[in-house]
């Protein structure tokens, strides 16, 4: 498997935020959302085996692996990879972008899939596969990153027509002011959390943070 580069942090978004955790990026994605901060990723990397990756997982050393891209569902070892490492007794996250079907994911009480909805200023909102909504469990999280009120408005419909039980995440970008999305949220009756992105708040664009 292709593999952008294996690093210790803070998780910076969603439930488990602030939480030391090994990222694991593989490399590739096959959409180009405007305000994507990891471009990098779509070509940089080296081949590694699973085991490879696993073992600079281990000296990493933290509780929490977070898979990651670019898009992690286009190569088919992230599957295998995340079994792996979920029965080494590792808590996992797989961040994917929600234009491949979660269909093939293992089901285990140490995972979370954090499914991103392209919002309209991503440019990417056609590739979704909203069918990946209905197998979303409660501990699962849906994401909205939004850039302007149009961005929430589509995501404030989306739920509306598309019931969830998961979490749901509304992470600001760009120029949006924090607490327009907190009124909009509080206004609408949303039932989201509002997350800022913590690693550029504490790092800046310092990659591998």
């Amino acid at each position: 498997m292709k593999i952008c580069e294996i690093f210790r942090s803070l998780q910076g978004e969603g439930v488990m935020i602030g939480t030391p955790t090994t990222f694991v990026r593989l490399t590739g994605c096959n959409l180009d959302c405007t305000w994507c901060d990891t471009r990098y990723a779509r070509k940089e990397g080296n081949e590694m085996t699973i085991e490879e990756v696993i073992e600079k997982v281990k000296e990493l050393d933290t509780k929490f692996v977070c898979i990651t891209g670019g898009e992690p569902l286009m190569q088919r070892s992230t599957i295998k990879l995340i079994e792996r490492l979920l029965d080494l007794g590792y808590h996992i996250t797989l961040e994917t972008n929600g234009s491949y079907s979660l269909e093939e994911l293992p089901c285990s009480m140490n995972m979370i899939v954090s499914m991103d909805i392209k919002c309209p200023s991503s440019g990417m909102e056609e590739k979704m596969d909203l069918s990946n909504l209905e197998l979303l469990s409660p501990v699962d999280q849906l994401k909205f990153v939004v850039a302007d009120r149009g961005d929430m408005v589509y995501a404030s419909r989306l739920l509306k027509e598309h019931p969830v039980e998961c979490n749901v995440i509304f992470t600001p970008v760009g120029g949006i002011d924090l607490e327009e999305v907190a009124e909009f949220i509080l206004k609408k009756k949303i039932n989201a959390r509002v997350l800022p992105q913590l690693h550029k708040i504490i790092w800046g664009d310092e990659r591998c943070r």
